[in-house]
């Protein structure tokens, strides 16, 4: 039995990998982007059943890359959390007007979002 699949878009390696340490023991596949451009394009491929998106990102930023993806019938119902270091008053109200599901700042718990991933798209 293949698990949920998680698209993480995040530029940052040392994030990718906390996030992949964080998973493996799990029955989440986990797919990753490194832009948003390619994060864009990997959701509209996977069609992951959870998107975990970092606002700031090359190419394409995480905000506009969630405008897109609720534009698109295929992604429009996706949830998407947002994740960013920069946890600014108003930053979580702009990710939730482009499309998050949810919002998580950096530096998060790991076990916030293990839960936060659980609730959104619980383990088969």
């Amino acid at each position: 039995m293949s698990g949920k699949t998680i698209l993480y878009v995040e530029d940052n390696e040392l994030n990718r990998r906390l996030v992949r340490d964080l998973l493996k023991r799990s029955t989440y596949r986990l797919i990753e982007a490194h832009d948003g451009e390619a994060g864009i394009a990997t959701a509209l491929a996977e069609r992951p059943d959870l998107i975990l998106m970092d606002i700031q990102l090359p190419k394409v930023s995480g905000l506009d890359a969630m405008r897109r993806l609720r534009a698109e019938a295929a992604t429009a119902a996706t949830p998407i959390v947002a994740l960013t270091s920069f946890a600014l008053s108003g930053n979580d109200q702009k990710a939730k007007e482009a499309g998050a599901t949810a919002f998580l700042a950096k530096p998060y718990s790991p076990f916030d979002l293990l839960d936060l991933i659980h609730k959104l798209v619980p383990e088969q």
